[in-house]
């Protein structure tokens, strides 16, 4: 599965805050420095959806606050988090 994220940085808690222009919002707590907002963004994916880290990826988007993020939903421990990125 492949999900478009627009992630805001430097909040004060990590999660779902919503949409922007279509893009499921993400706040992380993390500031953009040293790759740790990226590593935020897969920390929080794999969580919610029950994934070891490894099996999240940033696709594209690396340096950019608008990030495709793929994972495989068939291993996933959680599937009914799943709904979260199609709901919005």
């Amino acid at each position: 599965m492949k999900i478009t994220l627009y992630i805001q940085p430097g909040v004060t808690k990590t999660g779902f805050n919503g949409e922007y222009n279509g893009m499921i919002r993400l706040c992380v707590s993390a500031l953009p420095v040293d790759d740790a907002a990226n590593q935020a963004v897969i920390e929080f994916i794999a969580k919610t959806v029950g994934l070891s880290k490894s099996s999240v990826k940033i696709v594209s988007g690396k340096k950019s606050r608008i990030k495709t993020v793929q994972f495989d939903e068939t291993q996933a421990k959680y599937q009914d988090k799943i709904g979260l990125f199609v709901a919005i």
